[in-house]
C-alpha cells in the first residue's frame, strides 16, 4: 500500500486496560507520526472522551474491565446516547480464531487486529479505515459498516439495493 497519510491530523483513542499493551499501540501510532493520542482504560473514561472532544479512531482491546471491548462497541453502535455511531473502531485481541473475527464483524467493527501485531499490521488496518471506508449499513439486526469487502456480481431474487 502507497497510501500517503499525515497521522499527525488525526486524532486516536485507545481503549485498553494493560498498559503495557496501551503503549504499545501508542509507541506504534506515533512511529507512524500521530500526535494526537489519548489513553484510557476502561470503556466508560472512553465514552467521557468521545463526548467531550473530537476523536477520528478509537483502538480498542476485546478484554476490558466492567464492559469488554464487544460490549463497548455494541453501545457505540446501537445506543441512543452514542457520542459517535461512526467512528470507525480498531478491535485488538489475542483471540484470532474465526468464531471471534465473526462476531466482532456481527457487531460492527471496522477492522479487526490480532495480537501480537507489528507496525504495518496496524498501518493496514488504519490506511484500510482512513483511505478506503466503507458505508454504513442500518437494518433491523445490523448497524456498522458494510461487512462485505468485495463486490460481486449478484443478479438473483434476494440482490440488495446499493
Amino acid at each position: 500500500m502507497n497510501a500517503k497519510i499525515d497521522f499527525s491530523k488525526i486524532s486516536f483513542l485507545i481503549v485498553d486496560g494493560d498498559k503495557i499493551s496501551a503503549q504499545v499501540v501508542y509507541d506504534t501510532l506515533a512511529y507512524l507520526g500521530a500526535s494526537h493520542i489519548q489513553r484510557v482504560k476502561t470503556p466508560n473514561d472512553a465514552f467521557d472522551v468521545l463526548r467531550r472532544e473530537q476523536i477520528d479512531i478509537v483502538v480498542c482491546e476485546w478484554r476490558l474491565r466492567g464492559m469488554d471491548g464487544l460490549e463497548f462497541l455494541d453501545v457505540m453502535r446501537n445506543s441512543t446516547n452514542s457520542p459517535n455511531r461512526f467512528i470507525p473502531v480498531i478491535m485488538l485481541t489475542a483471540h484470532s480464531e474465526m468464531k471471534y473475527v465473526t462476531t466482532a464483524r456481527d457487531l460492527g467493527i471496522t477492522e479487526f487486529l490480532a495480537k501480537p501485531f507489528n507496525a504495518k499490521a496496524l498501518y493496514s488496518r488504519l490506511v484500510s479505515v482512513i483511505a478506503r471506508p466503507r458505508r454504513f449499513i442500518n437494518t433491523g439486526t445490523y448497524f456498522g459498516p458494510d461487512r462485505r469487502r468485495r463486490q460481486v456480481q449478484f443478479d438473483g431474487p434476494d440482490r440488495r439495493e446499493l
